[in-house]
């Protein structure tokens, strides 16, 4: 009796290892063709999140889950009542700048007058001096014999000193008029830098205005809504979460010696899980360049087995386009790839689009 106890123990187990095998093999994929490998992924599409430059309140949000929207289209006004008011501010400072300037070039032309004056003066007191020497010179003559009394002598001197100081003294007010009027220019140039730098903070807060106009930066559809009207956000807050349904590909992995044989644009065929019907033609857009699930050291050949390579492959943009709104992202499926260019697909693997 116990000897018929283990051999129907034994049966048992067969038998559910049996139903297991075959239960597995109902999930696995039919068998391929030499030239053809295959893995498992998911299909994924490139995220974009529509978040505030800067801090501030959400004062609409123009967009719903789920809604296609297009390139440029705006999908969220931020709250910029303060840049608004700091643009007029800096736009009264502009007007102030520029009627400085006008002050500054008027200041200008009176020190160009004034260094005129000064050097008439000059020319005048050069004149002066030089009749006043002469008059010296005349009475230097004509002192000693008697025709010019000594005093005149004594005042011709003393007026050529005083023309002599004359022109010194004209000549500093000369120089005064130059320094004056090289402050006068440096002030126009202060005016014009300061015109300038009012401009660029007007420029760049019309541009923090603008930035509070969210505006989607390529087609695609509406995933998350993170935020809503009148919450305030920090700097890069996340305010939609955007999917572009246009840049859609699955990502697997296949082991070293098939992954060596995968180039840049081999044809790919995908079949997914909730549409085992269809089949999805895409091209390989990314192959890695370094393993994964590397094992710490690689001493033997089951080890090698371990090493895998992550494979990307991409949907055509222009078939996306077409079939819009049936495409979806995180549906999982199998991924087979043409290693040999020459081997013809299968039938099963034939595409099949839906119509």
């Amino acid at each position: 009796m116990k000897r018929v106890a283990r051999v129907g123990v034994v049966l048992l187990v067969l038998a559910a290892a049996g139903g297991g095998y075959l239960l597995w093999r109902s999930y696995q994929p039919e068998g391929l063709p030499a030239g053809f490998a295959s893995g498992n992924g998911r299909i994924e599409a490139v995220e974009i999140d529509i978040a505030a430059k800067s801090a501030g309140r959400i004062r609409e949000i123009l967009a719903n889950e789920g809604e296609f929207v297009t390139a440029g289209q705006v999908l969220a006004r931020m709250d910029t009542a303060i840049s608004e008011a700091q643009l007029r501010e800096a736009e009264a400072g502009l007007q102030q700048a520029i009627i400085g300037i006008d002050v500054a070039r008027s200041q200008v032309r009176q020190r160009e007058a004034d260094r005129a004056a000064a050097l008439a003066v000059v020319d005048q007191r050069e004149a002066e001096l030089d009749a006043a020497q002469r008059r010296v010179a005349r009475s230097e003559e004509l002192a000693p014999r008697g025709t010019v009394p000594a005093q005149r002598l004594d005042d011709d001197r003393a007026s050529f000193q005083g023309a002599r100081a004359a022109v010194s003294i004209a000549q500093a007010q000369v120089a005064a008029a130059d320094a004056a009027l090289g402050t006068a220019r440096s002030q126009v140039i202060a005016a014009q830098s300061a015109v300038e730098a009012t401009r660029a903070t007007i420029q760049r807060i019309q541009t923090d205005i603008d930035d509070g106009t969210l505006r989607s930066p390529r087609d695609g559809r509406v995933q998350y809504r993170v935020a809503q009207p009148g919450e305030v956000v920090s700097a890069g807050g996340r305010v939609l979460n955007l999917v572009d349904l246009v840049d859609v590909y699955m990502t697997f992995f296949l082991p070293t010696e098939a992954a060596g044989r995968v180039a840049i644009g081999t044809e790919v065929r995908l079949v997914l899980d909730a549409v085992p019907t269809l089949v999805i033609p895409a091209q390989a857009s990314f192959v890695a360049a370094v393993a994964q699930f590397t094992p710490r050291t690689v001493e033997t050949a089951e080890e090698r087995l371990k090493l895998m390579f992550r494979i990307k492959a991409r949907i055509d943009p222009g078939l996306l386009r077409q079939h819009i709104e049936q495409v979806k992202t995180g549906v999982p499926g199998i991924a087979y790839i043409r290693l040999d260019p020459a081997i013809e697909w299968p039938a099963r693997l034939q595409v099949r689009l839906p119509q």
